[in-house]
């Protein structure tokens, strides 16, 4: 199975210098969690619900005060289209991310592959060969969430 088969198309995407309130007012009408920061057709960077939320917190700012910039992950990490949704559970697990940038060979962006996706497709595949097992997901959703090492504080 490709990641093509079950990513999220038409997604809904912000630019650099939008704002947190900006970026917030899309994924709250999307319903979703995420946006890719674009600049001039190219994918510069995503940014969260959680780093919205971190950015307003440590900053002390209001949302309408903080560029998307200064909060966003420069440079996420991506897949193709074409690329087996193995291979990309495979990369979500080892660097512990939920979404996945889907970039066409054009270097546009195409979609989005979540966990979600995966979620819902090992559901819906249960029967069919090709699709993700129930193990791989719940071993990949164990590791994607696991609490990063916080040194402690004396």
């Amino acid at each position: 199975m490709k990641v093509k088969d079950i990513m999220t198309q038409g997604v809904l995407t912000c630019h650099l210098d939008d704002d947190l309130a900006v970026a917030a007012k899309l994924m709250w009408d999307g319903d979703c969690g995420v946006v890719p920061v674009m600049e001039n057709g190219r994918l510069r960077g995503l940014l969260t619900d959680r780093d919205i939320c971190m950015g307003v917190t440590t900053q002390g700012r209001a949302p309408n005060e903080i560029s998307v910039r200064q909060v966003m992950t420069l440079d996420p990490l991506s897949c193709l289209p074409d690329s087996d949704l193995t291979s990309a559970l495979d990369l979500m697990r080892t660097h512990r991310v939920r979404r996945l940038p889907v970039i066409g060979r054009d270097g546009e962006l195409e979609g989005i592959l979540s966990i979600n996706d995966i979620i819902l497709e090992a559901k819906a595949s249960r029967s069919k060969s090709g699709g993700p097992s129930y193990k791989d997901v719940i071993t990949s959703l164990q590791e994607i969430s696991r609490h990063r090492e916080v040194p402690a504080v004396v």
